[in-house]
């Protein structure tokens, strides 16, 4: 099959077409997947520029989101038959064989149908992201419809991958959404999705805003998709006994956690690979299980997943190149194949 491979890390260059033999099934409840789509996200950028998690099994191929067709199915396989459409996260973190290539093959535990109103392109761009801000506000936030009061809810990047779905999943829970952005485009396209206070964060004091937002009191719920200084930016907007989830590993040498001890702050810490990354299988059902509720609101038109641009499988690179300026909103795809 023909596959986007490299052999060491380094700059997007290093990403060549490869013909490489393609996957096979290997247990009864693997399913062989014609992948039709692969979403690029943050993490294959760092993997390709640093080096993977499985650094001896080179060449690797990058991609943890896909979508498409079921091409063959294990003899134990269940829930799935050949000509299915799916999505799923799995592999790219160069163990097995990620979605940047022509198959895949997954356990069928960890798939799910694809949602009938989206295409190939964005299916395959959902996956890490839905199940990241699924986990981060309802698991780790704790954010659920029916409570007494609404609660008020700060998304940093708003416009991101993460982010913007983060928006949606906030409000079908009855939040109010306050987020930041860097443009009166993206400042547009959050209001769309149903964000409630819009903040240019280039051109005024985030806290400040939030405060004002929220009478001065901060918001219940912070989720933070952008890490370094702003984690700690994050702190003194958030209200005391309040919430803060983010998705980067804290750096102490651009701050520390005074005002967050002295507010009380739960203080939250997201990865979605952890389950892949250590053999979780439970969780990683249940992630597949997440995926298939957020099928449903996709095919209900609750919740949309916005591609600002597509890229042909053979230029990788380019769509690399493209993430790694910082200012893409949604999400960035691989088509392949017809």
């Amino acid at each position: 099959m023909k596959a986007i491979v490299f052999q060491t890390p380094g700059s997007p260059s290093v990403l060549k077409v490869q013909d490489i033999p393609a996957p096979t099934i290997q247990t009864e409840t693997e399913v062989l997947v014609r992948l039709r789509a692969a979403g690029i996200n943050p993490i294959d950028t760092k993997l390709r520029s640093r080096g993977t998690f499985y650094p001896d099994k080179a060449p690797h191929v990058l991609g943890c989101d896909g979508a498409g067709v079921v091409e063959a199915i294990g003899a134990g396989v269940q829930s799935f038959q050949v000509g299915d459409e799916v999505f799923f996260c799995n592999g790219g973190l160069g163990g097995s064989i990620g979605t940047y290539a022509e198959f895949a093959v997954v356990d069928e535990r960890f798939l799910a149908l694809k949602p009938a109103a989206l295409s190939f392109a964005e299916a395959a761009a959902a996956p890490l992201v839905l199940i990241t801000a699924w986990e981060s506000l309802y698991d780790r936030g704790r954010l659920q419809a029916g409570q007494v009061l609404s609660k008020k809810v700060l998304i940093q990047a708003g416009a991101g991958g993460v982010g913007h779905v983060a928006i949606q999943l906030a409000k079908l829970q009855g939040a109010e959404v306050c987020t930041t952005v860097s443009s009166e485009e993206k400042a547009n396209f959050v209001k769309h999705l149903g964000a409630d206070s819009v903040i240019l964060y280039k051109n005024t004091n985030v806290v400040d805003e939030v405060l004002t937002w929220t009478q001065g009191q901060g918001v219940d719920l912070a989720f933070d998709t952008v890490g370094g200084e702003t984690f700690y930016q994050t702190i003194p907007a958030v209200r005391f006994y309040g919430d803060l989830v983010t998705i980067l590993e804290p750096d102490p040498a651009l701050g520390n956690l005074k005002t967050a001890r002295m507010r009380n702050l739960r203080i939250s810490l997201e990865l979605m690979l952890t389950p892949m990354l250590e053999g979780l299988v439970e969780e990683q059902e249940q992630q597949a299980h997440i995926l298939q509720k957020c099928a449903r609101l996709c095919d209900r038109n609750l919740l949309k997943i916005h591609v600002s641009k597509t890229f042909p499988l053979e230029e990788a690179q380019a769509a690399h190149e493209l993430l790694e300026t910082g200012s893409v909103t949604g999400k960035i795809v691989l088509e392949i194949g017809g």
